[in-house]
């Protein structure tokens, strides 16, 4: 179904008590075809749309301010997450979008555990992409390259993922930090 914005320019022309004869000369087109644009008979091309718009003094943003196209939603409930682990090293994931095929415009984000002692990562080698974490409890040291950073609760970090790298709880408790790579990592 195409979009019908007539009445709104037919709106804005009375409302500025301007007549179709006005419109048509300011925009170079007939009064014919201003009637059946406002009577959503036709739809205009973009160059005959934007002279309309400016004989107006009509903004575009409310022109189309109704049309917006529905983006889908995937909600994860907390029951539906999916979990992976290994000894002392728990992954749930939130969310994960896009990746698909090359992967370039993906994310996901998840939550990692760690034991005390408990490492993720790799010091060998890197991947593509980004990464953001946030330490929500205990205490980490995160190595990127050759250098170590100490991490502590409500502290982040963010680095490009193509150096090695490793978390590891340095606390005598439960790590917990919200981490979310860019591209997703493969499966």
């Amino acid at each position: 179904m195409r979009y019908r914005f007539g009445e709104k320019i037919r709106e804005v022309r009375e409302r500025g008590a301007r007549t179709l004869k006005d419109v048509a000369a300011a925009a170079g087109v007939s009064e014919s075809l201003v009637s059946q644009i406002e009577r959503n008979k036709v739809s205009p091309a973009l160059d005959t749309l934007l002279a309309i718009a400016d004989a107006l003094d009509l903004d575009l943003e409310y022109l189309f301010a109704d049309y917006r196209k529905e983006r889908s939603v995937r909600v994860v409930r907390k029951a539906d997450r999916s979990v992976s682990a290994r000894p002392g090293v728990t992954y749930e994931r939130f969310a994960r979008i896009g990746g698909e095929g090359d992967g370039r415009f993906g994310i996901e984000a998840y939550e990692i555990t760690l034991a005390p002692g408990a490492e993720s990562g790799n010091e060998a080698y890197g991947h593509p992409g980004f990464e953001l974490g946030i330490v929500t409890e205990g205490k980490a040291e995160l190595r990127v390259g050759t250098r170590a950073h100490v991490l502590e609760e409500g502290d982040s970090a963010s680095f490009q993922a193509d150096a090695p790298h490793r978390l590891r709880n340095s606390g005598e408790t439960p790590l917990k930090a919200l981490w979310i790579v860019s591209p997703p990592k493969d499966e």
